[in-house]
């Protein structure tokens, strides 16, 4: 068997693309590390930042965050009953789908300006034309992120996780080395290699992975009878839109209301906080949805609720002290990752603050990541948008608000209000319709996660100030200290506690690290 044509069990795939993630959130750091060092927070780093508002919403638009969600039931139900049709099925998708997202990018490139003063209202007339050549560079990137969703939906419904695990990589990598080699001409190097990633990286490579991996049968075909469902499925997503979709394009266009910088303070924050939300939470969500929809499928409800409150309860067992730990050492964190070059003292005050505010929510991605993918796996897609729209109509005032009054604290102070909002309405709904089974025992494991957490926080804080005694000239230096010794007494004491008043939780986690298992090897 090739490479590409391995099968991954829900725990392999949760690990591969967990792995993953973590890789491409730590190049995505390193990318936004060089742009600090060159850039900074500037107008020219709002700028760029600011420039995938308008791209990112044709992806919204055209639900493509959502094609595996939404082809991936349609594809198991095809390919079961005659594998020619599912072919022709999702050639027909695979074709419109490059003919509405070029349409789309084509009218971007054309009407870069206006839109540019759209994306970006709070931006000078020089930054807005220079947001509108950034425009221009990356919308048609947004052709190839979407045709590569459609090929990466066949690859997860065989459960074939290897090519989506590298695609952010080297999405990433491009971003850099072009960045680096160009950026005599400013952040357009940077857009250049968005543009030749996600060529190479979500489109190139998924379609080579489809055709090793299992085959091919490319169908020239406008019309298919499942297309009705499809757009049925895929219609709510289009329209309707959810406030965890939207908010990143929320921080940025009302932060251009605020201070120069702002968004650029934002944006370093996110990109912080996503790392736990997409090592764990994303992880988690993604991998169990293919499980998901294949029992719903089947009729098996037991093993579908079963597969649910296991990810809940294993995503937050890990989320809660993470997030804790890491709303902690903020300040290290960012004194080590971005301050250095442009990126001064007072920059480093503001993505603080921001940060914090963040990561206060992150249990809160966990758990609407993986129910969302439970109202998909059930081909319920108008609930979430519906209630989506609904939160993302409510808080628009408040990020607004938070722009005018509070600068990146009031925006990330909003944006955190947006996401816990969202995630308790989304849980609310589903207990009503369909039971508390999916949560029971949950509140427990979450108390009980949280008072173990809270414990073991006491004592990494009084680490995290031991480095300052020390006098140590070298800033970084301090911080990676910082960041050491508090991590260290914070595992440690977390797992110490944890083996005492939460057995239950955290002994999984002890023994799925690298020295546990060679302890019981040996044993």
């Amino acid at each position: 068997m090739s490479f590409w044509g391995r099968r991954q069990a829900m725990g392999w795939a949760a690990a591969l693309l967990g792995g993953s993630i973590l890789l491409s959130r730590f190049m995505g750091l390193a990318r936004d590390k060089v742009i600090s060092y060159y850039f900074g927070a500037t107008e020219e780093s709002d700028v760029y930042f600011a420039a995938f508002v308008i791209p990112d919403f044709i992806n919204y638009l055209l639900a493509g965050a959502y094609f595996s969600i939404t082809l991936i039931p349609l594809l198991t139900e095809l390919f079961r009953k005659d594998e020619e049709d599912a072919w022709r099925f999702f050639s027909a998708v695979a074709l419109w789908t490059a003919v509405m997202s070029s349409a789309l990018c084509a009218a971007v490139v054309l009407w870069a300006h206006p839109l540019a003063r759209w994306a970006a209202p709070g931006l000078s007339p020089q930054a807005a034309q220079r947001l509108a050549f950034f425009l221009r560079i990356v919308a048609p990137a947004q052709v190839f992120f979407l045709l590569g969703s459609c090929f990466s939906a066949v690859l997860y419904l065989r459960k074939q996780f290897q090519a989506p695990a590298l695609t952010p990589l080297i999405y990433n990598a491009l971003i850099i080395a072009l960045g680096v080699l160009l950026r005599g001409y400013g952040m357009s190097g940077f857009c250049w290699g968005v543009l030749l990633g996600a060529f190479l990286g979500n489109f190139v490579l998924p379609v080579m992975a489809v055709r090793s991996g299992g085959g091919l049968r490319w169908r020239w075909t406008l019309w298919h009878p499942a297309l009705k469902r499809f757009l049925a499925l895929a219609l709510p997503l289009m329209v309707g839109q959810s406030v965890v979709v939207l908010d990143e394009q929320l921080v940025r266009v009302f932060g251009s209301l605020a201070a120069v910088g702002t968004i650029s303070w934002l944006n370093y924050a996110r990109r912080i906080m996503l790392v736990p939300v997409g090592v764990v939470a994303q992880a988690a969500g993604t991998a169990s949805y293919p499980f998901l929809a294949e029992t719903y499928s089947a009729g098996h409800m037991d093993q579908f609720f079963t597969t649910l409150k296991t990810a809940f309860r294993n995503t937050l067992a890990v989320l809660i002290p993470l997030s804790v730990w890491m709303m902690l050492t903020a300040r290290p964190t960012i004194v080590l990752i971005f301050q250095q070059g442009r990126f001064g003292t007072a920059d480093t005050v503001e993505t603080v603050w921001a940060l914090r505010l963040l990561l206060s929510v992150v249990f809160c991605w966990g758990i609407q990541q993986i129910l969302g993918r439970a109202y998909y796996a059930r081909q319920d897609t108008l609930t979430p948008a519906l209630i989506g729209t609904l939160c993302t109509v409510a808080v628009i005032p408040l990020y607004y608000v938070g722009a005018t009054h509070g600068g990146a604290r009031g925006v990330a102070a909003a944006s955190a209000f947006s996401v816990a909002l969202y995630t308790a309405l989304l849980g609310l709904w589903w207990q009503r319709r369909l039971g508390p089974r999916a949560f029971q025992g949950l509140l427990t494991s979450s108390i009980k996660i949280t008072f173990v957490t809270l414990a073991a926080a006491a004592p990494s804080a009084v680490a995290l100030t031991w480095p300052t005694r020390w006098h140590l000239a070298n800033v970084y230096l301090q911080a990676a200290f910082e960041l050491m010794l508090s991590g260290v007494v914070f595992a440690a004491a977390f797992f110490a506690l944890g083996r005492l008043w939460a057995r239950d939780l955290v002994m999984p986690l002890w023994d799925r690290l690298p020295l546990a298992t060679r302890g019981r090897s040996r044993r």
